[in-house]
């Protein structure tokens, strides 16, 4: 009897984490999997195995998600789940043709990422090493963000750090990226010294060795990290869009107005792909048109 397509679907799950992939990357993996399963079987009706279902049923699947109204970006990420998933059944030979691969892929609007400047980027750090806003862990806050502006990290990694992670004395984080791969960041002297000042205060529960925690002594979540930001944010100044994502930007935007090349950016950020850093250039582009707009005197 062959097996179901929920048990498939757990068996894949199981060969990634047998490869590592972030917890994140496989909860979003089940949830659109599992979908696309609630989806092939309406009212409890039975899903099909796998070998019936063809290009035509994955293309009423998709046109199914485009009525729902989804972005773009979140049809991407489910159409790429389920390509991935029947290469997986290939490989296991539990299908015969890959036809999920001729699904297409939507693309995405090249909007260019919100960067504030360096000196709103430096005034909100100062605020919040000011201690305006009134909170549990001020140390730790203000650790935070000088990793995220200083080291450019995702908020994942940030909070994946471990106390092995860190060299304080040669001031460079050990950063494990997308895929379990790993890079290592310089960082700056302040940087070391809100760190210090952070580890001093920083009273883990047992046996527990990430770098940030939460009040109960264990390691803080990337949800808890994202709203720590919007808390500062709105609080020292109003604006509602900054997220952590946002001194990323800011911090490789920066650096190449200051002079570093894309190579060196791509080695920080831990992209993949030169073409992603390549969108950097893209707002440093925006911004000078922008001066040149409002500078000269044809313009």
């Amino acid at each position: 009897m062959s097996a179901t397509l929920s048990t498939l679907v757990t068996g894949f799950l199981a060969e990634l984490e047998r490869e590592n992939a972030s917890p994140r990357t496989l909860r979003a993996y089940r949830n659109d999997l599992l979908q696309f399963v609630s989806y092939l079987s309406p009212a409890d009706a039975e899903c099909p195995p796998a070998r019936e279902i063809d290009l035509l049923v994955l293309r009423e699947w998709v046109m199914d998600l485009y009525h729902q109204g989804l972005k773009s970006v979140t049809l991407r990420r489910k159409i790429a789940a389920i390509r991935t998933f029947w290469k997986y059944l290939v490989r296991e030979g539990i299908v015969d043709l890959d036809v999920a691969r001729l699904l297409v892929i939507p693309k995405t609007p090249k909007n260019l990422p919100r960067v504030p400047s360096a000196e709103q980027t430096n005034s909100l750090l100062d605020a919040v090493a000011a201690g305006e806003v009134a909170q549990p862990q001020p140390e730790r806050d203000l650790a935070i963000f000088e990793l995220l502006y200083g080291c450019g990290v995702r908020v994942s990694e940030l909070v994946g750090l471990d106390l092995d992670d860190l060299d304080l004395e040669g001031r460079v984080l050990r950063v494990t990226g997308k895929g379990r791969k790993e890079r290592m960041v310089p960082f700056t002297g302040r940087v070391r010294d809100v760190l210090n000042r952070w580890l001093a205060k920083r009273t883990a529960a047992a046996e527990e060795r990430a770098v940030f925690l939460s009040v109960r002594g264990g390691r803080l979540s990337d949800r808890a990290v994202r709203r720590l930001v919007k808390i500062y944010a709105i609080a020292l100044t109003g604006d509602t869009t900054v997220h952590p994502h946002t001194f990323r930007h800011a911090y490789a935007t920066h650096l190449l107005r200051e002079g570093a090349n894309l190579r060196e950016i791509q080695e920080l950020l831990g992209h993949a792909q030169l073409s992603t850093t390549q969108k950097y250039t893209q707002v440093s582009l925006a911004d000078l048109m922008a001066v040149y707009d409002k500078a000269h005197p044809r313009a």
